[in-house]
């Protein structure tokens, strides 16, 4: 498989670690905004007035919107969409995934993050380094999983959510969609959309 990845920041610099340690050929970078002719050895490609012309040299190639913000990384991708692109997943040779689990378009599956049993994840997730998901989860279009997360069996994360790093999950809650989640958080009770909710157990301290 070819990739293109848009986006020169440090996500990007992970996820460009991931293709290549699968082998995979990277054709470059897209960029809106990075003057340089060239970023972490891979040549940059124009940013989003280009998709056309790079549509047309590379019409098998797969897009990863390598972008951590969530609202941004939707923003991209609908505009992607737009000009017919196909995204492809990334998932890092050391995470362990159970055969059962779906894994999205878009979505990227960071070094030694754990994914089992008949969870689902949707597209353009990020299951972000040393995270784990236990069985049966499902976790709705452009969430972020942040490092060290650990979400036991059955939780269900709405659209757009971010869990911040190190938050914990019981079994069975449900985050509504783009509530954030505070870093070293405990959920320990369904939360609602649009919040943020930080605490031991989480609290909701601001509506969104």
């Amino acid at each position: 498989m070819s990739y293109i990845v848009f986006g020169a920041g440090g996500h990007a610099k992970v996820i460009v670690d991931i293709l290549r340690s699968c082998g995979e050929e990277i054709i470059g970078i897209m960029d809106d905004h990075c003057k340089e002719e060239a970023w972490n050895g891979l040549p940059i490609l124009g940013g989003r007035n280009q998709i056309a012309q790079l549509l047309s040299l590379y019409p098998e190639a797969l897009f990863v919107v390598a972008i951590g913000d969530n609202t941004t990384r939707r923003k991209i991708v609908s505009q992607l969409k737009v000009a017919s692109v196909k995204f492809g997943t990334a998932v890092h040779p050391s995470a362990v995934v159970a055969p059962s689990v779906f894994i999205g378009d878009g979505s990227v599956i960071m070094p030694n993050s754990v994914i089992n049993a008949d969870t689902f994840v949707g597209e353009h997730v990020i299951v972000n380094t040393a995270a784990t998901i236990d069985h049966d989860c499902r976790i709705e279009d452009f969430v972020h999983i942040s490092p060290g997360v650990h979400m036991a069996g059955g939780v269900q994360i709405g659209y757009c959510a971010h869990i911040g790093i190190g938050a914990s999950l019981i079994p069975g809650v449900r985050v509504g969609c783009d509530t954030i989640v505070g870093a070293a958080s405990c959920v320990i009770r369904d939360l609602p959309e649009k919040v943020t909710a930080v605490g031991c157990p989480a609290k909701v301290i601001k509506n969104l």
